[in-house]
């Protein structure tokens, strides 16, 4: 018969193990062991990984992609000193990760199986975060702002219950593919910037209310999913939404661009400035566990 002694001592003992577990957000492929220098290290996703507008070009030529050399994977690699392959591309949806878009192969190409780290923003261009937000924002003016690509406002893509289950099977896909690519890689979803304030805009964002709620629930919704994502698929997960939303561009440390308004100089809206790539890759350094800088 156990001793009270021994059954206060497995008490304790089972109280922490819960306590350490429930402390992890991730387990096996999200946090796996140390990553070592010069590390096969594959960035995936859209714009918000590859940073367009941000110089100088990483591509030389720059391509269509409109990669940066000072987006949030090449400066998160020279942290930590790891041999970056960046296949993120503007534009790209889940589609463009699992399968080719035009002359470009399917992002999951660039895993192989000495990858021993993989990040992925992804899944915003499939729910059309940016694009509903452009659109409404460019129908806030009497006529379509200087530069506007056709001469008129684009309309809003349509978004349903059927889009985000689709986005979720893909995103799943996604995960189960790099670990079987790479089964020693950890992979992380590292969740959007966001560019709306916890309440209100301003004159760098002119939205309606209405769309500007709509659009603040479609990002929190797209970064449940991408948890849940995660944590469901044995990987691990960078939360920076919510940290982000008093970054945005009507914030005096923006992270975010704004909308032209008539007169500015031209600039990619509504995306990660340099600084809002520098703040990802050094909360992808903190989560790592490391502050190595080269």
């Amino acid at each position: 018969m156990m001793m009270s002694s021994e059954r206060s001592r497995l008490s304790a003992a089972l109280v922490m193990a819960l306590v350490l577990l429930g402390g992890c957000a991730t387990t096996g492929h999200g946090s796996l062991g140390a990553i070592p220098t010069n590390a096969r290290y594959v960035a995936m996703g859209s714009s918000y990984a590859a940073g367009p507008g941000i110089m100088p070009a990483a591509d030389q030529p720059p391509t269509r992609c409109a990669r940066s050399a000072a987006n949030y994977p090449h400066l998160f690699a020279r942290k930590l000193d790891l041999r970056l392959f960046d296949v993120s591309c503007s534009g790209a949806t889940t589609a463009h990760l699992l399968g080719g878009w035009n002359e470009l192969p399917p992002q999951l190409d660039a895993v192989t199986p000495d990858t021993r780290l993989v990040t992925v923003t992804i899944g915003g261009n499939d729910v059309a975060y940016v694009g509903r937000l452009g659109s409404a924002s460019c129908r806030t003016f009497a006529s379509p702002p200087p530069g506007t690509p056709g001469g008129a406002c684009p309309d809003a893509p349509v978004v349903t219950e059927a889009t985000w289950a689709r986005l979720d099977t893909a995103m799943r896909e996604i995960a189960a593919e790099v670990h079987q690519r790479a089964p020693a890689a950890r992979l992380i979803f590292v969740e959007y910037l966001s560019v709306l304030p916890p309440a209100g805009t301003c004159a760098a964002i002119p939205l309606p209310p209405g769309q500007a709620n709509e659009s603040r629930a479609t990002l929190r919704r797209l970064a449940a999913l991408t948890e849940r994502v995660a944590r469901q698929s044995d990987s691990a997960v960078l939360k920076i939404t919510a940290a982000s939303e008093r970054h945005g561009p009507c914030a005096a440390d923006a992270w975010m661009t704004g909308f032209p308004l008539p007169g500015a100089k031209p600039f990619v809206p509504y995306h990660p400035n340099a600084r809002g790539m520098a703040a990802v890759a050094d909360a992808l350094a903190r989560q790592i566990g490391t502050t190595r800088v080269r």
